[in-house]
């Protein structure tokens, strides 16, 4: 027997003595989507062939490199590039309904402009992957910006922080849905534009990594403006975009398109006004700053209220054109925070990262929120799942949900034996956890369309590298990238392909 058979023999004796309690999809609405997620720069690798052009990212792991945990770069990542037809094999095994992944811009518009030309190859790329994709009985769900800004629209203008990425934006989402919108009918213009606008552009942890001096280590940068500079171009660019699609490619293509927007669930620290008002800011200034714009055409009352003249404004067209943009609203969630009232914020050194006037913490009296995991930021509790939804079901017109993300952390332990690894059994946990507490909001009615786990495989997290692995399904970086499943991943496997499957972790308590 070789060693990899072996490996997949442990995990599954291990698998199949841990089980203990059944879950079934059929509890779930005929048509409801099971998926898993992956982003360009974090899994293509690549990097610099076939005529791609540079992004962002590409500059900054290369230019900044002690801002990565372990000074990795996605120049290689899970070279998906190269082996997608391997991992669409791997994903048509454990029977995933979609596959959710991002164009990147700069492979199939080097220049980041039409009039800079098309890289055939790039294109010729991403048609094979939907092709193989189909073929293969899966639904492509396509992101059409996941963080990487061509670097040659960074250089002229800033990206983001310019008014003229709206047209250039318009142009790059006009030319996918030409090439591949007659067969992808699932589309999100932005991955978590909330995440990139306050880690790119106020604490400057991710690209372009800009930020005042006063709150981290940037060259460039203004926290308490480019935030909201680049969010409000975000809206923009994706109101344009949905516009477009609706005018142009809906009716014929047959497809959808929204926005994905994450947050922690907020959590009152105490039962008190002053947290419970704390709670609701910091939902408006993570969640609310994109959902309540195009659900409403504006931005929320509280932020108009904290951030006054730094926060743009909509003309009355624009304003318009942002409302009702959306034909779903991806939610991506993960744990929650404990938020209560902080005096923090300064006059002087004004930053997104305290205008809200919320401390958010983990622990209340020295008790965490959640089952701690060996991530420091993951604190397992799958109740937010549910509040979440009802939060967004009240409070945004009741839209169509796709969960878009839902993932685990574990911290890679280079010196763990593979199959050991494979054994993942706190992750199994999570998934189960929350798919039982969806389970729950969906059979009171709510509207909730799929659920994609992050991350298909094991990739590039980020600034933290390769420190963290959120995959289902292992990667072997120091053996060839060879791809091995998890107990997860075998978990989802006889999920998805029979009516019951069991599951080995018991449930967290009930107020969890």
């Amino acid at each position: 027997m070789e060693i990899h058979q072996l490996f997949f023999y442990l995990v599954a004796l291990s698998y199949f003595f841990a089980s203990i309690e059944g879950l079934s999809r059929s509890d779930f609405p005929d048509g409801f989507v099971f998926g898993a997620g992956s982003s360009a720069y974090q899994y293509e690798g690549a990097a610099y062939q076939d005529g791609k052009g540079t992004s962002i990212w590409d500059t900054f792991t290369a230019t900044h490199p002690e801002k990565i945990l372990d000074h990795s770069t996605g120049n290689v990542a899970e070279d998906f590039y190269h082996r997608f037809k391997e991992d669409i094999a791997l994903m048509k095994e454990i029977d995933l309904d979609s596959f959710r992944f991002s164009i990147s811009w700069s492979r199939v518009l080097p220049k980041g402009k039409l009039s800079g030309g098309v890289n055939k190859q790039g294109v010729k790329f991403y048609n094979e992957l939907i092709n193989e994709l189909l073929h293969k009985g899966i639904q492509p769900c396509v992101t059409l910006f996941h963080w990487d800004i061509p670097q040659v629209l960074e250089d002229e203008y800033d990206g983001f922080l310019s008014i003229d990425i709206v047209n250039d934006y318009h142009d790059y989402a006009n030319f996918c849905f030409k090439e591949f919108g007659d067969r992808v009918k699932l589309w999100t213009t932005f991955n978590e534009p909330n995440t990139f606008s306050s880690e790119g552009y106020a604490t400057g942890t991710i690209a372009p990594g800009r930020c005042s001096n006063y709150v981290g280590n940037c060259t460039f940068g203004n926290s308490g403006i480019e935030p909201y500079m680049v969010a409000h171009h975000i809206l923009l660019s994706h109101a344009t975009a949905v516009k477009l699609y609706r005018e142009k490619y809906q009716a014929s293509q047959m497809g959808e398109i929204g926005i994905t927007v994450s947050t922690f669930w907020m959590v009152p620290k105490y039962q008190t006004i002053a947290s419970s008002k704390a709670a609701s800011r910091a939902l408006d200034f993570a969640f609310g700053w994109f959902a309540h714009p195009v659900t409403y055409g504006d931005y929320p009352k509280s932020m108009r209220a904290l951030v006054g003249n730094r926060l743009p404004n909509f003309t009355v067209i624009q304003s318009k054109m942002v409302k009702g943009s959306l034909d779903f609203l991806g939610v991506n969630y993960y744990t929650a925070r404990y938020a209560d009232d902080s005096t923090s914020s300064s006059s002087v050194n004004l930053s997104y990262t305290t205008d809200s006037h919320v401390n958010l913490t983990t622990e209340k009296d020295g008790i965490p929120i959640g089952e701690p995991t060996p991530s420091s930021w993951l604190y397992i509790y799958p109740r937010g799942i549910q509040e979440l939804i009802l939060y967004v079901e009240k409070n945004f017109n009741n839209p169509p949900i796709i969960i878009t993300e839902n993932g685990f952390s574990d911290v890679n332990n280079n010196s763990l034996p593979i199959q050991d690894a494979l054994n993942d059994s706190l992750r199994l946990k999570y998934h189960r956890l929350h798919l039982s507490s969806l389970i729950k909001v969906i059979k009171a009615g709510t509207n909730v369309k799929g659920y994609y786990i992050w991350s298909f495989l094991d990739d590039f997290e980020w600034e933290f590298g390769y420190t963290y692995r959120l995959g289902i399904n292992y990667v072997d970086y120091k053996n060839g990238l060879t791809r091995y499943m998890k107990n997860t991943a075998l978990w989802f496997r006889d999920f998805l392909q029979k009516e019951n499957v069991t599951t080995g972790p018991p449930l967290l308590h009930s107020n969890q």
